[in-house]
């Protein structure tokens, strides 16, 4: 065939898809060709812009000349000259607006139009509205807490603030954890937290409502709400006087009730979607037990390829609406006390949407064209048309355009004619707006087809040869084949309007070079390709069907027959999928193996066969059975050798009893009496049908044979041995490999091999000739011939040189072939020279960077390794800290002389050396360079703590940092409120000299709780800092009650009294018994012993207005150190932690922490109050 064989290739598969010819305009392929204006990208008709970045308003466009860009804002020319800030990009139209310098985003919002224009014609993009992404601030607001009665609904509301664009709404705890959702609980579509019942486990004190404005990745958060689940009655009984100042819900015991909607409300509403938007309906249902939601249409099937059902089933959500979802949607609500429904009517409408968008037109001088522009949407668009971007009625009058609603028809145009049409479909709910150019050329054929292009198709499938040509008229398009003798025409020839010539049915005589013509009246354009027709691919000798019994082997065989010149793959599938990953799996060529068969191996096995053409499969099934006793073959019999060779022999042998299994193979052993007595090795297999075997032997062997035999249920025993065969002896036939060359001392080498086996020493008296000189200075070969060693050492070599190395093998009759020399280098000594000029640059605190020079290439004596730093620090430059560290290394590359020492210790002297090594070791030290680290932050105080608290005043005490990493300039205390609810006061900040170890605050507030920051600093800055929290003490007009009880006179009356009783009572007891009467008393000693050693009961007596169990935190409740009781929880919320941080705009910024075991230990250190412990029920 002629035809180039460096030409491109294209494969033709079948199911090829034809198109329409697409008219080029790009200038890398019709250089000079000119060109209107097209749009090649813009920004979103909605684009909000994210105020903490620049603006960016894209505005590409491509033609011939390039085109020209301007801009327009809000309808109104926009002069980007008059504003510093904005730039265009070079040739481009692409806006950028600088507000880095503090500059508003608001200030640039509005409507954005750009226009593209050379001298023939003008393009628009879109209008793009530009809007700044906004993150509001959550209105200021303070919920008291939510009382419900357990099994009413509740709504807790999330009213999140409106940003732009929405921002994403979700429920967590303080603790950063979603909370749970069920069919009980779940959040709505607009944020809120719906209870369909609630339960006791809903009391909590940390509902909070989060929302995340995508844009500026900012997180908001609502304040914590608290619910209170109570049982009406009982509180009532207890504790009704503490709720005065909040709403209850009921009165009244909740029951089992019926479902009801919560969302939405009433039993009908409406729904307006837009065609190609998600649709999302909601139905949430209150009721005991928690109702079950479905839905239905009442007009319809709901799409089940786009219909999800989402929270918990109360959310029906469709994507890619339609007009079919049109319709009545009912939910419908129930539990075992009945059922309620709701009835959603559905409107679909629709913003335009191309049925045909305007396309580019191209035409000669005189031609008749079409520029089309269908669009549907609901309610019906308009058709605008414009010209160069004016409305086409304002435009210049031209007798050859013709406009007809959607359509424009050109008659008869003239040269100069060009222009670029903009239609505008739109209606209330959006618009649409294409560009497509009219470019009037008078423009001689081009075929756009690579030359010498190579298809390549399978036999008796469809070949597709592409003749892509672009002039002006339209040129006409011919093909011939080989020669241009004749023109194809008729069968089996198809010829499509792009040019494209198929054949349907590929023969081998269609292969051949093919040359296509295009024709105008302006010129002529020819090329040719060539197509090749390759035989199919086709498996001849398919997989069969197995039955193995299991721990067996199996083979399935895959032969293929393919086109010489395509080069095929075979992959092996089980059950469509991969091969288990197994290596029992074996896939050689043409077959797959699996030994020792297990029951999961059973299935379907599928040859696959590709080549870049075409592919070809076959399957067979596997199945495993349980093998029967004495099911494989009895062993060969009567092995008889004959026609002996030097180097072979027959061997013929007679089968076992197959046991209705034939037999598929032998396996032929042999044993080496002479090398290895006792030990077989496969030496070959021969099918099942034979009994004769050539084989082929080795010399120097004393050869016995024996056979096995296989067949579907496994091996046979082996047969009894042949008699002894032996071969004659014989030069060696190959070398020891792996020979290698290297020195384990500065004046030796050392030479190695893999010594050959008894069996390949094809002979007695087996010796190794070791040969070796020295590369480029001696010619001449040394050489010893030694005898069961693999290696050699030469000795009093130089150091570090290279040596050809060869080893070959020779035994009584003679030498093996020459063998190959290979490079070795004797051995390295250590480096002679250290590293000079040393020096330390400091870089920071905790980090130096080390300069040397590269030492003498002389002096490595070996090959160079790299240098290792040696340091270590000696000693820290603060008197209290004197402590030595241990040698440290760091090791860099033989090209690097400089490298950095990390992790070191502020404050201190480091000494180091630096030493170059090669593979035997390293070489001298540099001389010992000392550095010292500059100061760095200290690390936190060694403690922190109150030590004294009064009405007004807390005194603290600390002990300077461990780790002071320099010299202490001071300390600095911070401290602020909290106050009930967990705020956090204006922050105070106090600054203390470093001799300092305790320091009293006067003038505080009484019965406050103050958090405090304190941590040292040094010249470099402040290290971290400890947190504590104290309580200044309640005051005495408030604890007087309970402290000074023994005092008042009310009760040194009382227990006056009753010492005056038991004394009186002692006096009545005395002179009764004497009389020897009995009393009530004396009973009572006897029966309970002496009341007066008996423990008396907390419970028993009650002092002043405050018992006992005044001092008892309430249930769900826990003391703090300020006497006041805290809900469970609170101070773990995110309001009220004192390491949360905010941005100005309240957006979460820091990570919670919680509270330390300190703190917890201090709260539990105090003493109750009675008053808080009440408040903590408000």
């Amino acid at each position: 065939m002629d035809r180039p064989r460096n030409g491109p290739l294209v494969l033709l598969l079948l199911g090829h898809v034809i198109t329409a010819l697409e008219v080029p305009l790009d200038p890398k392929l019709l250089e000079g060709l000119p060109q209107p204006p097209t749009i090649t990208h813009q920004s979103p008709k909605e684009y909000i812009v994210d105020p903490r970045e620049n603006i960016v308003i894209h505005c590409e466009a491509k033609g011939k000349p390039h085109p020209g860009f301007s801009w327009t804002r809000n309808g109104t020319h926009f002069d980007i000259d008059k504003d510093p800030k904005v730039t265009m990009k070079p040739h481009s139209g692409t806006l950028v607006i600088d507000i880095s310098g503090g500059e508003k985003a608001d200030a640039y919002e509005g409507v954005y139009q750009c226009t593209a224009h050379n001298e023939l014609g003008t393009a628009v993009s879109n209008n793009i509205v530009i809007r700044q992404s906004r993150s509001p601030l959550w209105s200021k607001e303070r919920f008291s807490p939510i009382v419900a009665q357990e099994g009413q609904s509740l709504i807790l509301h999330c009213r999140p603030p409106a940003g732009l664009p929405p921002p994403i709404v979700f429920w967590m705890d303080n603790n950063f954890q979603r909370l749970p959702q069920s069919r009980r609980v779940s959040q709505g579509l607009n944020g809120d937290l719906y209870f369909s019942n609630v339960l006791m486990e809903d009391s909590r004190n940390n509902y909070i409502c989060y929302a995340r404005f995508p844009h500026t990745q900012t997180i908001q958060q609502k304040q914590p709400i608290t619910v209170h689940v109570i049982d009406m009655d009982s509180l009532n009984d207890t504790m009704a006087d503490y709720f005065n100042d909040t709403d209850l819900f009921s009165d009244k015991p909740v029951g089992e009730r019926p479902p009801s909607f919560m969302v939405p409300s009433g039993s009908l509403s409406s729904k307006m979607a837009l065609r190609g938007e998600v649709l999302e309906l909601e139905c949430i249902a209150d009721g005991l037990p928690t109702p079950v939601v479905s839905w239905t249409k009442l007009s319809g099937e709901i799409p089940s390829h786009r219909a999800s059902f989402l929270n918990f089933n109360k959310t029906l959500q469709i994507t890619e609406v339609s007009e079919a979802d049109a319709g009545e949607y009912r939910c419908t609500a129930r539990n075992r006390l009945g059922s309620v429904h709701h009835t959603i009517t559905v409107s679909v409408k629709a913003a335009p949407y191309w049925i045909s968008a305007p396309r580019n037109l191209v035409l000669a001088p005189l031609e008749t064209g079409v520029i089309t522009c269908r669009a549907r949407g609901h309610p019906k668009p308009s058709i605008r048309w414009s010209m160069n971007g004016l409305p086409i009625e304002d435009a210049p009058k031209d007798p050859s355009r013709k406009v007809e609603d959607d359509t424009i028809i050109f008659s008869e145009v003239q040269t100069g004619s060009s222009a670029v049409y903009q239609c505008n479909a739109s209606n209330e709910y959006g618009y649409l707006l294409a560009n497509a150019f009219v470019n009037v050329l008078a423009e001689p054929p081009r075929v756009l087809t690579p030359p010498n292009k190579v298809y390549q198709v399978i036999m008796n499938k469809p070949a597709l040869l592409e003749c892509l040509s672009f002039g002006s008229p339209v040129p006409a398009i011919t093909w011939f084949k080989d020669s241009r003798s004749s023109m194809l025409d008729g069968d089996p020839y198809v010829f499509h309007k792009n040019g494209t010539l198929e054949i349907h049915v590929s023969q081998a005589v269609n292969s051949g070079k093919y040359t296509c013509v295009a024709r105008n009246n302006l010129g002529i354009s020819e090329n040719h390709v060539y197509l090749e027709v390759k035989e199919p691919t086709r498996i001849l000798q398919p997989p069969d069907y197995r039955v193995v019994h299991r721990n067996r082997d199996v083979l399935f065989e895959c032969k293929v027959k393919h086109d010489p010149s395509l080069v095929p793959s075979t992959t092996w599938l089980k059950d469509g999928g991969e091969l288990p990953d197994d290596e029992r799996f074996r896939v050689d060529s043409d077959s797959l193996t699996i030994t020792d068969v297990t029951e999961s191996d059973a299935g379907t096995y599928t040859c696959v066969v590709n080549t870049s053409l075409d592919q070809d499969s076959a399957s067979a099934r596997l199945t495993v059975v349980e093998a029967p006793p004495n099911g494989q073959p009895d062993a060969p019999t009567d092995l008889e050798l004959t026609d002996p060779g030097a180097r072979s022999v027959q061997l013929t042998w007679t089968p076992g009893d197959e046991h209705n299994s034939a037999i598929k193979k032998f396996l032929i052993q042999y044993e080496d009496g002479l090398h290895q007595s006792g030990v077989w090795h496969n030496l070959t297999e021969v099918p099942g049908t034979k009994t004769t075997a050539h084989l082929k032997l080795s010399p120097y062997v004393h050869y016995s044979f024996r056979v096995l035999a296989l067949n579907d249920v496994g091996y046979s025993r082996p047969s009894m041995p042949s008699r002894q065969y032996r071969t004659n002896p014989a030069a060696p036939d190959e070398n020891p490999y792996e020979v290698k060359g290297h020195g384990t001392e500065h004046n030796n080498l050392v030479i190695t091999w893999k010594p050959l086996t008894g069996l390949q020493a094809n002979g007695p008296g087996l010796l190794y000739k070791v040969m070796w000189r020295q590369q480029d200075v001696e010619e001449d070969w040394t050489s010893v011939s030694v005898a069961n060693v693999s290696k050699f050492v030469v000795s009093g070599t130089p150091t570090f040189v290279p040596y050809e190395v060869m080893v070959q093998a020779q035994n009584d009759y003679g030498h093996g072939p020459k063998p190959v020399a290979v490079i070795g280098y004797s051995g390295e000594d250590f480096p002679s020279a250290a590293p000079d000029h040393v020096q330390v640059v400091v870089l920071n605190s905790s980090l130096a960077e080390v300069h040397w020079e590269d030492v003498p290439l002389r002096s490595v004596r070996g090959r160079l390794q790299g240098y290792k730093v040696h340091y270590r620090r000696e000693r820290s430059l603060h008197r209290h800290n004197s402590h030595h560290g241990e040698q440290r290394t760091e090791s860099f590359g033989p090209s690097r002389t400089s490298g950095k020492l990390p992790n070191l210790h502020p404050y201190s002297i480091y000494s180091l050396h630096v030493t170059a090594f090669n593979g035997r070791g390293e070489g001298p030290a540099s001389a010992t360079q000392r550095f010292e680290t500059p100061e760095g932050v200290p690390g936190v105080p060694s403690f922190f703590r109150v030590s004294a608290s009064d009405l007004d005043s807390l005194t603290l005490e600390w002990g300077p940092p461990h780790v002071r990493n320099g010299r202490l300039t001071g300390y600095t205390l911070r401290y602020q409120t909290v106050n009930s609810s967990h705020d956090l006061g204006l922050l105070e900040e106090l600054d203390l000299p470093s001799n300092h170890s305790s320091v009293t605050l006067h003038n505080l507030h009484h019965s406050t709780r103050y958090k405090f920051y304190f941590n040292a600093r040094t010249q470099r800055g402040s290290g971290p800092a400890l947190t504590e929290e104290a309580v200044t003490i309640l005051d005495r007009a408030i604890v007087s009650p309970q402290v000074d009880i023994a005092t008042q006179g009310w009760f040194i009356g009382l227990m006056s009294a009753i010492a005056l009783l038991i004394l009186i009572l002692l006096i009545v007891c005395f002179i009764k018994r004497n009389k020897g009467g009995k009393y009530p008393v004396k009973e009572k000693e006897d029966a309970h012993g002496d009341p007066e050693i008996q423990p008396m009961k907390e419970d028993d007596i009650t002092f002043g207005e405050y018992s006992d169990e005044d001092h008892k935190p309430l249930k769900g409740s826990r003391t703090l150190s300020s006497g006041t009781i805290k809900r469970d929880g609170s101070d773990d919320s995110l309001v009220d932690s004192g390491d949360t941080q905010f941005n100005e705009d309240g957006s979460f910024i820091g990570q919670y922490s919680g509270r330390s075991e300190r703190d917890a230990a201090h709260e539990s250190s105090e003493p109750p109050s009675p008053i808080n412990a009440m408040n903590s029920f408000v």
